[in-house]
């Protein structure tokens, strides 16, 4: 996965566009987008709306349930598990024992509808809380469910008093730069995807392309959006270029050739172990966004 649009899960006219979109995933949206006085509205629109379109989309489909404190993810689980979603993002998930949480619900919920046990996977957003970020390291061994692990830097900023996430200049100050890096290094960990935040003001396309490309540059492979008009761009930027593949093809063809050895030499350059995994995973994404290998 690269791009991941966020649709309200209240709005069929949205729901339309979003699933119309080429977003690798599309996140049906209960929590944030969803006034409260929505919710059980939301849940129903969206289990209807899923359940009806899902065969009209190449997208794969989450969606964002409330938290585990809120008092209402178990009625969001018994509405949408039935219209069977690919996934459930987590919002305000404080440790990996969150994850295993929710996964024993999700297990009840996939009994009940016949679905096979570990069907729906979890992607938790992990620097929400002050104890979310701390906790960043728990995530490894907490189950074949876990597809990634993002972070978000606004109801962060709520929960330590920030006034802003990022400076005059637009960058992201110490704690939001944090959360960014404890979120790539807990992924890394876990061996899941690690998946960049969204980029708010979708009107400066070009600072957002920017975003994306030293997201991708940093490690991240793939970022949320919240405009369908921001899709193209991530799916650009997170897409290996053709001359990235032939490098990286060139190099395991190099290793393999050699017999596998500690390090070898192409065109005067010597390129050790840690080049050779970098290109198999880079070869690894390229296969998953449908670029030739």
């Amino acid at each position: 996965m690269r791009s991941l649009l966020f649709v309200p899960g209240d709005s069929e006219r949205k729901l339309e566009k979003g699933f119309a979109s080429q977003a690798d995933v599309v996140i049906v949206d209960l929590e944030d987008s969803v006034a409260p006085q929505n919710k059980a509205a939301a849940r129903a629109v969206a289990s209807s709306f899923i359940a009806e379109h899902r065969a009209a989309t190449k997208a794969a489909i989450y969606v964002r349930v409330n938290d585990l404190t809120s008092g209402l993810i178990d009625d969001d689980l018994a509405a949408l598990v039935g219209a069977q979603p690919d996934g459930i993002m987590l919002p305000k998930s404080n440790s990996g024992q969150d994850v295993q949480h929710l996964s024993a619900k999700l297990r009840v919920h996939e009994a009940r509808f016949g679905l096979p046990d570990g069907a729906i996977r979890i992607l938790p957003i992990i620097t929400e809380t002050a104890a979310g970020v701390l906790a960043a390291s728990t995530y490894a061994g907490t189950g074949s469910r876990l597809s990634g692990l993002t972070w978000g830097a606004e109801d962060l900023s709520a929960a330590i008093g920030a006034r802003q996430a990022r400076d005059g200049n637009g960058h992201y100050t110490d704690v939001f730069r944090l959360a960014r890096a404890l979120t790539l290094l807990a992924a890394s960990s876990a061996e899941v995807a690690a998946v960049d935040t969204v980029f708010p003001n979708f009107s400066d396309m070009a600072a957002f392309e920017a975003e994306c490309v030293e997201a991708e540059r940093d490690g991240f492979t793939a970022k949320m959006a919240i405009h369908p008009a921001q899709v193209p761009v991530i799916n650009k930027a997170f897409t290996p270029s053709r001359e990235a593949v032939e490098r990286s093809a060139a190099i395991v063809a190099a290793f393999a050739a050699a017999g596998d050895p500690g390090v070898v030499g192409i065109d005067g350059k010597m390129y050790d172990r840690p080049h050779l995994r970098l290109a198999e995973r880079l070869l690894a994404r390229a296969k998953a966004a449908g670029v030739a290998v």
